[in-house]
């Protein structure tokens, strides 16, 4: 068991959002995946969250992996660096009366893309569509909020990136956890050997 702090952090205008100011480099690019598979879900989850710890879609079936990517108001955004995937946002709205709230679920990047700068411009475009994805969602209400979780086995810039982002911490709690390994399956362990 270790003690694990999630932070909450949100924002409340579209307002609010601070550009990186930094433009992607030659050869990258940002999409939405128009009909993401579980398969390619899984990919992008465990390509980027096995260095810490998520683990927590792992123990789902196919099934259950496909009725969250088809939930209305959820899409993934991808980063692309020379053709191949550096990391994704997953972005879930949840329209209740007239407003519409909108979670980064899923944000991060690729272990060989960590570093460059690139992780500022995929938040940036990924909080600018959380705020117009009611316009992609028929009878979705105006976006009133964008909201992120993240706690302390994730990236140790996470906070920082979301805050220069201008999301703002709205709630902090202390628990008592034994983390799943997110690693499981997705490399052998290197030998001391190597």
């Amino acid at each position: 068991m270790i003690e694990v702090t999630t932070t909450h952090l949100q924002q409340l205008s579209p307002d609010e959002l601070i550009p990186s100011g930094r433009a992607l480099p030659a050869g990258a690019r940002i999409e939405r995946v128009e009909a993401i598979t579980p398969e390619f879900s899984k990919f992008l989850y465990r390509g980027v969250g096995s260095g810490w710890n998520w683990a927590d879609r792992l123990a789902l079936t196919r099934t259950e992996w496909e009725a969250l990517l088809l939930a209305p108001g959820t899409e993934t955004h991808v980063l692309y660096v020379d053709g191949a995937p550096g990391g994704y946002i997953e972005l879930v709205g949840r329209s209740e009366g007239a407003a519409t709230e909108v979670e980064i679920m899923y944000f991060g990047l690729f272990p060989h893309c960590i570093g460059q700068g690139l992780g500022g411009t995929l938040l940036t475009e990924g909080i600018s569509r959380a705020w117009d994805l009611d316009t992609r969602f028929e009878g979705f209400a105006p976006v009133s909020r964008v909201w992120v979780h993240t706690c302390t086995l994730d990236g140790p810039a996470a906070i920082a990136n979301y805050e220069a982002r201008g999301l703002r911490v709205f709630h902090m709690e202390h628990e008592m956890i034994s983390p799943g390994d997110g690693a499981v399956g997705m490399w052998p362990a290197e030998s001391a050997n190597s």
